[in-house]
């Protein structure tokens, strides 16, 4: 069920967010928490403020109800994805390509639980990382950009 509500959704904002040229879609998850949960993911260049995630969260919200796609009660989230953002679709690993990430394992690879370095991309089985050999993606549990502070 939620999978198909993401894809609907995802889909649904797809399509709302050709009206803000400078925005993009990065991630759509329906998740059950206390309360399910539709948080939607947007981000432009130099990143997105608290009025771009109004006025996309307004659009989006009233296209949904008209949509009529979720059936359970749920709260719309709009927001950034943040600094530390998880990497999940093919684009994701082309736009940062060249950047820091953490890649985090299922079960230990070569006695680590988890590894840093620098995106160089990835395909259809293995995610590369600079200096590291290919690992596996059936591997990994997570990939998020990783920000030394």
């Amino acid at each position: 069920m939620a999978s198909r509500i993401e894809t609907e959704s995802e889909n649904l904002a797809a399509e709302i967010i050709k009206q803000f040229p400078t925005l993009e879609l990065v991630d759509v998850e329906f998740v059950k928490e206390r309360d399910w949960y539709l948080r939607v993911y947007i981000d432009k260049e130099g990143g997105v403020d608290l009025d771009d995630c109004k006025v996309f969260s307004e659009k989006f919200g009233a296209a949904l109800d008209k949509a009529d796609i979720i059936d359970e009660q749920y709260i719309l989230e709009v927001s950034s994805p943040g600094l530390e953002r998880v990497l999940k679709k093919p684009r994701d690993f082309v736009r940062e390509k060249g950047k820091s990430v953490e890649v985090k394992f299922y079960a230990p690879v070569d006695g680590k639980k988890s590894v840093v370095g620098v995106l160089e991309g990835a395909d259809d089985k293995f995610l590369h990382i600079e200096n590291i050999e290919p690992l596996p993606l059936k591997s990994i549990a997570q990939v998020r950009l990783h920000i030394d502070f």
